[in-house]
């Protein structure tokens, strides 16, 4: 189906105000956490685990291949475009196994999320990653839909609306665990 400039900027527009929302939503829990953190109780000791480096990395290269994707498909390269938008989905998933492996060392190093041996300091660190997590569970969803569209020949040059919907929110996505993990790695 073929969309009239009218519905692709509609449909552009609907993207937008999501991404607005859900910036919205992580700039209200960010700000709650730094009203937070003149708690008496607040955790300044605490040291994130190196795989939410390496988890940066690997979310960073997946928008490079998500953003090749949509430019070899824009060239015709269907071949690359192939390989591009494969990376990405694994690389998305390894993303999401990092985060978990994180939450793992977090409360291995004695931290933890509920309970009575939580803190306020590691239950919003644990609802800020969780939070992103299921955003980016979201993004895979539409890169497996991306996925799916793309290897039934449905983007071209002049048809590319769901692709770059796709990539735009990837990139969000992607953004937005950057934010996150530079403000919980230097806002202690």
């Amino acid at each position: 189906m073929v969309l009239d400039e009218k519905h692709k900027r509609a449909r552009m527009m609907m993207m937008w105000f999501g991404i607005i929302s859900m910036s919205m939503m992580f700039a209200g829990l960010t700000s709650a956490y730094v009203v937070s953190k003149n708690r008496p109780d607040w955790l300044t000791e605490y040291e994130l685990p190196d795989v939410f480096i390496w988890s940066t990395l690997v979310i960073f290269l997946s928008s490079i291949t998500f953003h090749l994707t949509k430019k070899f498909t824009s060239e015709g390269d269907i071949g690359k475009a192939n390989t591009m938008i494969i990376f990405t989905f694994i690389l998305g998933v390894l993303f999401v196994v990092m985060q978990f492996v994180g939450f793992n060392e977090i409360v291995e190093a004695g931290y933890y999320f509920t309970g009575s041996a939580s803190s306020i300091t590691m239950s919003f660190v644990y609802v800020l990653v969780l939070a992103h997590v299921v955003h980016v569970l979201a993004g895979l969803i539409v890169l497996l839909v991306v996925i799916y569209n793309h290897f039934k020949k449905k983007y071209s040059k002049g048809n590319m609306l769901g692709l770059r919907l796709g990539v735009t929110f990837w990139h969000f996505v992607d953004g937005l665990w950057l934010y996150l993990f530079l403000f919980l790695y230097f806002l202690r």
